[in-house]
């Protein structure tokens, strides 16, 4: 069966989201990455920015979703979480989850798209017209990337990388009861140390047909 949707997961500094988007391009599918956001925004009424702000927080993720969840206001102002007019705090727990996996959903469902990190390849898990690609690399790799695109030292990159690491841990643990993510998790996976996206994603692109 053809696979139309490629769920790209990857560590920080691995180069995923060149990867994604190369893989994109080269396939002529979507790319999509803030509009699961965006989508799971729109459906509860939330403000996108606020969302976003959540999402990307994920090391706090359990936290303010617990938060949120008691109905505490205020905390909303401690972590930034301002609700657009009219919405309301999600009921439980497991509400903010929802808005983003039934987001990944409508968009694998549209198909012919690459979808970069949201855990989109564990909310998809089971479905056969999805290929999931796990982008990695070593933490001296990581870390050299990182110091270079965000003009850090390197204590200050390694340091970014075993916090964004840990938020990926807590978001996993929380959000799908993954408690330790394994490679047999996904059906793909890349490391960048020495191969370019470039030459991956052509590769990749025969893979889809399997």
């Amino acid at each position: 069966m053809a696979r139309t949707v490629i769920c790209v997961s990857h560590a920080t500094g691995a180069g995923g989201r060149d990867f994604g988007r190369v893989l994109a391009d080269q396939l002529g599918f979507r790319l999509v990455d803030e509009e699961v956001v965006i989508r799971a925004a729109e459906n509860q009424h939330v403000g996108v920015e606020e969302l976003a702000s959540i999402e990307r927080r994920k090391s706090r993720l359990g936290r303010i979703l617990l938060d949120l969840a008691a109905g505490q206001p205020e905390m909303y102002s401690a972590y930034g979480v301002l609700y657009a007019s009219g919405g309301e705090p999600p009921s439980d727990p497991k509400s903010l989850r929802a808005l983003i996996r039934q987001s990944i959903i409508e968009l694998a469902d549209e198909g012919k798209v690459v979808i970069v990190s949201h855990a989109a390849s564990y909310a998809l898990a089971g479905r056969d017209d999805v290929l999931r690609v796990l982008v990695t690399a070593s933490a001296d790799t990581r870390t050299q990337r990182l110091a270079q695109a965000e003009g850090l030292d390197q204590k200050a990159a390694a340091k970014s990388i075993s916090n964004n690491d840990a938020g990926r841990s807590d978001y996993l643990k929380r959000f799908y009861g993954v408690s330790a993510e394994s490679p047999t998790d996904y059906d793909l996976v890349i490391n960048t140390d020495r191969i370019s996206a470039e030459n991956f994603a052509e590769l990749l692109g025969d893979a889809t047909s399997l």
